[in-house]
């Protein structure tokens, strides 16, 4: 089974990214959870985005706001994928700085991005990656959209 890292800039992001640690724990996902700034801690962002696929990290989920630089940083110095969260934070316009902080990256340093605040999608997007090699994982995928179609079906019933 394959671990994703979850990192944010700040503890204020913890809410947000909060979505995606729930699912990735629903789906028994192993997970680890920090905070690396890449404005407040350079050194540590650069060692973490080198070492962490030494560290048997498969995908990394990257929460940011305001100017949101951590996601393509890292992304800049890993081989693993990147999910970028844009995160509308406190000096955020809201939220559009963020998105195209992580949107707009220049060719050869891809993030796939999800919407502003939408850690959950980053989570299951990062369990899908692993559910390409990984059969137990992708039936958790396919049980998981069996259960929105049922909450779906449950909710036209119900008008």
């Amino acid at each position: 089974m394959g671990k994703v890292a979850i990192i944010m800039g700040s503890k204020s992001d913890l809410p947000v990214m909060q979505g995606a640690i729930d699912i990735l724990k629903d789906f028994k996902i192993e997970i680890e959870v920090d905070i690396i700034s890449a404005h407040r801690t350079p050194e540590l962002m650069m060692e973490f985005g080198k070492q962490a696929h030494h560290r048997g990290i498969d995908v990394i989920i990257a929460g940011a706001g305001g100017a949101a630089h951590l996601p393509g940083m890292v992304a800049s110095l890993t081989p693993l994928p990147v999910i970028g969260v844009p995160v509308k934070s406190s000096n955020s316009i809201d939220g559009w700085d963020s998105i195209l902080s992580i949107l707009q990256m220049p060719n050869g340093v891809p993030v796939a991005t999800v919407a502003l605040n939408g850690a959950k999608n980053a989570g299951i997007l990062a369990a899908q990656i692993l559910g390409v090699k990984d059969q137990s994982i992708q039936e958790k995928i396919l049980n998981y959209m069996n259960q929105l179609t049922v909450k779906v079906q449950e909710m036209r019933d119900d008008l």
